[in-house]
């Protein structure tokens, strides 16, 4: 609370003539002079009233000067001006386009979206230095991108000229190429070339070479491939050794086993009667198909049939007679394919065809009677004395030939059957069939 004033203070004089300049109601003030004490007293600090004058604190410009009483007019009551006061904070602003134009403002189509272009140049990887690396910012440009220009760069001094482009693999590469002389600029298929001859980094050489390593399922595969191939070869190798190099070899020893026999008879050797398996004793000569075979005793198969010769049916069940005896059926086998094959084609003979058989003393003459194209194996009634089939109907003087069927198996057996009809001595000379 504010304590009440004396009427007087120390000056002795009366508190209403000390304030009666400052508008408080005394006896000798004029009217209106109160309102005008107030207003001079405005704290700056505070913000005007409405209504009252605006502080020189907030305004711009030269000040007023003070009305004297002489010149003192009434004037009008100033209003409050907020953008006034927000122009002398902030400054002046423009107004919008909306505010100008409002409702009728055209609707302004929004910016079109432009991608931020990529760097065209980036700069190389550098092996050989861990020193910081910025973009290159000079202008490169790509002969295969740019434009063509009709005129000529060197003709025309303001055309901008592209810039060389820098060569890749670093700043040891560059140098190395300042050495030698090299040409700055560089086409897409050098810088390839030349990235590609770039030394690789420690990480990347082991990522090339875990790339490089197969996986198990590659290496299986590739196993199973190899295996294949291996087993194609080995087959392969076989048949060769087959159907070659067997009839090669078998040839070789019949022809020399023919030699050897012919050379004992020139010796007086060889004499009919008892051989040993495997033992020659006689040539079998068929005309029709230039084969000329020496017989042996047996139808062994490592000693008498894979060494080209023939064999004479002479064991067992299987035994049959010898050419020179006076009733009988003489009967050999010989392989069909492979070994020599000295039967290879004896389904090409057809009945008439001779068949001879030559000893030391001898010549026996066949003619072909009868062919079995196919039997079993176990067939053995067809070299018997009267062979059923053969058209034979009493016993003589017979020869069988045997042999496996089809060709290139042993399934079935092939029997073909002829019927002596002249035994001539070499002291005559050859037969007719031989000479001609």
């Amino acid at each position: 609370m504010t304590a009440l004033r004396p009427e007087r203070d120390s000056s002795g004089l009366p508190y209403d003539d000390q304030y009666a300049s400052y508008g408080e109601p005394g006896a000798s003030e004029e009217p209106g002079a109160y309102e005008a004490a107030v207003d001079h007293l405005a704290d700056p600090l505070t913000d005007p009233l409405p209504g009252q004058h605006p502080s020189p604190w907030f305004r711009s410009g030269p000040a007023e000067p003070e009305p004297t009483p002489q010149s003192e007019q009434p004037r009008e009551q100033e209003w409050y001006d907020p953008a006034g006061y927000a122009r002398d904070w902030y400054g002046v602003r423009e107004p919008t386009y909306e505010e100008l134009y409002g409702a009728y403002a055209p609707q302004q189509p929004a910016p079109a979206y432009e991608p931020i272009p990529e760097p065209r140049h980036q700069p190389p990887v550098d092996d050989e230095t861990v020193g910081l690396r910025t973009a290159d910012t000079r202008r490169i440009i790509d002969p295969a991108t740019e434009p063509h220009s009709a005129s000529d760069p060197a003709s025309d001094p303001e055309q901008e000229r592209p810039l060389e482009r820098p060569p890749e693999g670093g700043r040891a590469a560059r140098r190395r190429a300042a050495k030698k002389g090299a040409p700055r600029a560089a086409t897409a298929s050098t810088s390839r070339e030349a990235a590609a001859d770039a030394p690789l980094s420690r990480v990347e050489a082991r990522r090339a070479e875990r790339a490089r390593r197969p996986s198990p399922g590659a290496v299986l595969s590739r196993g199973i491939g190899e295996l294949f191939i291996t087993v194609g070869v080995l087959m392969l190798l076989f048949v060769t050794y087959q159907l070659w190099w067997t009839n090669i070899r078998a040839q070789q020893q019949a022809n020399g086993a023919a030699s050897d026999l012919q050379e004992e008879w020139a010796k007086g050797k060889g004499k009919p009667g008892a051989f040993e398996p495997g033992q020659g004793f006689a040539l079998l000569h068929i005309p029709r198909l230039d084969v000329v075979v020496p017989i042996a005793e047996g139808i062994d198969k490592s000693k008498v049939l894979d060494r080209g010769m023939v064999g004479h049916y002479n064991e067992g069940r299987t035994k049959t007679a010898m050419p020179d005896a006076k009733k009988g059926n003489f009967a050999v086998a010989g392989h069909r394919n492979t070994h020599g094959e000295p039967f290879r084609y004896i389904n090409q003979l057809e009945p008439g065809d001779p068949i001879i058989v030559e000893t030391q003393d001898k010549y026996f003459v066949y003619k072909m009677a009868s062919i079995l194209p196919q039997t079993q194996p176990s067939n053995i009634s067809v070299i018997g004395p009267v062979p059923p089939g053969s058209g034979f109907t009493k016993e003589g003087r017979y020869i069988t030939l045997t042999t496996c069927t089809p060709e290139f198996t042993s399934k079935y057996r092939m029997i073909v059957w002829g019927k002596m009809v002249e035994e001539r001595p070499r002291s005559k000379g050859k037969p007719s069939a031989l000479v001609n």
